[in-house]
């Protein structure tokens, strides 16, 4: 059977066992996988945040390979489901083409924009929430060196590193930032063994506390910091708790509220460009029981000090998307 068919097969299935109605929501996840522990779970959680507050049901696909993406938001649009949510940038091309042949659906795409009168954009100020963790990051660093691990080599990725690497010079000019990137493919997004690699040279570098926005990938990261006594911090869904005491923190995005907020406007979403960042609440660092010893009443208090200066705009971030530079470090 060939990866079409079985495709087909399981978008046949999908719109008989739904039992929906025409206008239920539909959700379409990235490569990796929705249960990610990461990016794709986090649209995941908003999903059933979603149902668990309603009671609705919604559609959902998970994808297996690019040439899936186009089919995939046809098929959904065409059985009904409204509005169609999609997580990751590389949607962006397909969305444009394929909205203007469903001017009556509403889609939402996470991580791009898309200028189509029926498409709402999320984007999120990572490098935001990243400055707060690279901060985090330079205080509890013993060595003065850290790590950033980003997935495939994108402008979207660098922003993470650049707004870390911000956040590590502003309390130590003098630190050292090592920074890798996993791949220029897709599979960057869903290779462990080489996030373990990479994760273990760094530390051989010097580095003790090691940042991975790399998807599934960062699962091995965040394992080989932990076996190898350093710290890591975690992205998109708080991760303290694969690794409790080893996780310094992780860098939440609210990709669930995205979802949450669409699936919850339903067919009225409110289409156009919506920034998610700390003034609203789009981006944060996570507290909990299993970071708790490792972040100091002092630590907490520079970060909070400089969130807010943030928010005010008395700190501005640099943003890499802006004019893809980083001045903080180098790729």
């Amino acid at each position: 059977m060939t990866l079409q068919r079985k495709f087909l097969g399981a978008a046949a299935v999908l719109a008989l066992t739904s039992g929906a109605a025409l206008a239920d929501p539909a959700i379409i996840y990235d490569l990796g996988g929705k249960f990610d522990k990461s990016f794709n779970e986090a649209a995941y959680n908003g999903a059933e945040k979603w149902k668990a507050e309603t009671g609705g049901t919604y559609k959902e696909l998970e994808m297996q390979s690019e040439a899936q993406r186009e089919q995939a938001l046809r098929r959904l649009a065409e059985a009904g489901a409204n509005p169609v949510v999609m997580t990751g940038f590389a949607f962006g091309d397909v969305l444009n083409k394929v909205a203007p042949d469903f001017p009556d659906t509403k889609f939402a795409i996470i991580d791009m924009v898309v200028e189509q009168p029926n498409v709402k954009s999320v984007v999120f100020n990572e490098h935001e929430g990243s400055y707060l963790v690279g901060m985090m990051a330079a205080l509890a660093s013993k060595t003065g060196t850290v790590g950033f691990i980003g997935g495939m080599d994108i402008p979207l990725i660098r922003k993470f590193g650049c707004g870390y690497a911000e956040g590590v010079k502003a309390v130590n000019p003098d630190a050292t930032v090592v920074m890798n990137m996993t791949g220029t493919t897709p599979a960057a997004w869903n290779d462990p063994v080489k996030g373990a690699e990479l994760a273990k040279a760094q530390k051989s570098q010097g580095a003790d506390v090691i940042y991975a926005a790399a998807g599934g990938t960062g699962i091995g990261v965040l394992q080989a910091a932990a076996d190898e006594g350093i710290l890591s911090i975690g992205v998109d869904s708080n991760q303290n708790y694969l690794h409790p005491g080893k996780v310094l923190t992780s860098m939440v995005k609210r990709v669930d509220n995205a979802v949450y907020d669409a699936f919850k406007e339903g067919a009225d979403m409110t289409t156009g460009i919506n920034v998610m960042g700390l003034a609203n609440e789009g981006v944060g660092y996570a507290m909990d029981d299993n970071n708790a010893s490792l972040v100091t009443d002092d630590m907490k208090a520079k970060v909070e000090e400089a969130a807010a200066k943030i928010k005010s705009g008395e700190i501005s971030v640099h943003d890499y998307m802006s004019d893809n530079t980083c001045p903080a470090a180098t790729f």
